[in-house]
């Protein structure tokens, strides 16, 4: 059989996400009849009935149910190479990571990658989901826990990062050696996970009062006067990954991973402190 297009899988999943015909042409800017025609002729180069035509109503086939789920893993697997093409284009390898998440760790792999490839040559993606946006192409790599979801990725670890929780500096539990996790959670401010999508928005909020939230200790040398942190007990360490998409042979990942195993995370805080400004 020969290869099918990307306008028969489109045409396709339109009609069985709308099982209506006339709503599917409006919704692809056609008329009914050619597509009608075009569906009638993907049928007979599968060789299969995809929909069962009534009157009254448009339904999917066995058949059918299957092909859209595979016709859909398609088109993002097409999507995800163009994404992916136009990166690469760029040279700037991106990586996806969360707020608060290995702050430490990639401020020295920034550092020796961009000293190794060029300036610009790094570029980070803030997202609270890193392994979908590897999935999808928005990025090349991602930085996330090893308790995620993995599938489709290959990865390494690289780090260990121990939990402690940004408070205001003016905030009654700033002065402690540490803070058990019970009596965090009955902080009204406290959110169990990062609510925001830049490092610096939420050390400004934490320095408003607004939020109290535990992260990974590599971030305690960006606070500033105005936030401390302090370690957290009745949490264990977070094993740090590198993942990536598992059918890749990006050179470029397979660099960052040599570069990465060089790198070590400076010790976590055992005394609360507010940490240097950040330049």
């Amino acid at each position: 059989m020969d290869r099918l297009e990307v306008r028969q899988l489109e045409y396709f999943i339109a009609v069985a996400e709308e099982l209506h015909f006339s709503r599917a042409a409006q919704r692809l800017g056609i008329a009914p009849p050619p597509l009608s025609r075009a569906i009638a002729q993907l049928e007979r180069r599968l060789g299969v009935t995809l929909f069962e035509r009534t009157s009254r109503r448009v339904d999917l086939t066995p058949a059918g149910e299957v092909f859209l789920v595979e016709s859909r893993k398609a088109l993002q697997s097409i999507d995800r190479a163009a994404q992916r093409a136009i990166h690469a284009a760029s040279g700037a390898l991106r990586i996806a990571v969360a707020p608060g998440m290995g702050s430490g760790l990639l401020r020295d792999l920034h550092r020796r990658y961009e000293g190794r490839y060029g300036h610009d040559m790094m570029q980070l993606f803030f997202t609270r989901d890193q392994a979908t946006a590897v999935r999808s192409g928005q990025a090349d790599v991602a930085l996330l826990c090893a308790t995620e979801d993995l599938r489709e990725l290959e990865s390494s670890d690289v780090a260990e990062e121990h939990p402690v929780a940004l408070l205001p500096a003016s905030h009654p539990l700033a002065g402690q050696r540490a803070i058990p996790l019970a009596r965090l959670r009955s902080d009204p401010a406290y959110v169990p996970e990062c609510p925001v999508n830049s490092l610096d928005e939420l050390i400004d909020r934490v320095a408003l009062g607004r939020l109290v939230v535990v992260v990974g200790h590599s971030v305690t040398d960006r606070l500033g006067s105005a936030v401390v942190g302090i370690p957290v007990t009745g949490l264990p360490p977070t094993e740090l990954l590198l993942a990536w998409p598992a059918e890749s042979r990006d050179r470029r990942i397979a660099s960052l991973l040599d570069l990465a195993r060089r790198v070590s995370l400076a010790p976590p805080p055992t005394t609360a402190k507010a940490a240097p400004a950040a330049g």
